[in-house]
């Protein structure tokens, strides 16, 4: 299995919207983070989707290490 490219070593947060659909980027590849923008093609990652549960501030993880994707959880301490 291929291995993500870290992205960031800190959470970014990102204003979700209560219903919204959200595609986060598990590659590590996107120009966009934390979010998708395809550059996963030709890999075997997929983005994942997920709709927030509610209107916040979240904060997304772009190492790609954490446990509780696509939420940081402090996983990019150990990098």
């Amino acid at each position: 299995m291929d291995k993500p490219v870290v992205a960031g070593k800190s959470p970014i947060p990102v204003e979700l919207k209560k219903g919204e659909t959200y595609y986060y980027c598990t590659c590590g590849k996107s120009s966009n983070q934390p979010f998708c923008n395809g550059a996963h093609e030709g890999t075997s990652f997929k983005p994942m989707a997920f709709t927030a549960d509610k209107d916040e501030t979240a904060y997304l993880c772009t190492c790609k290490q954490t446990k509780n994707p696509p939420y940081c959880d402090g996983s990019h301490q150990n990098l």
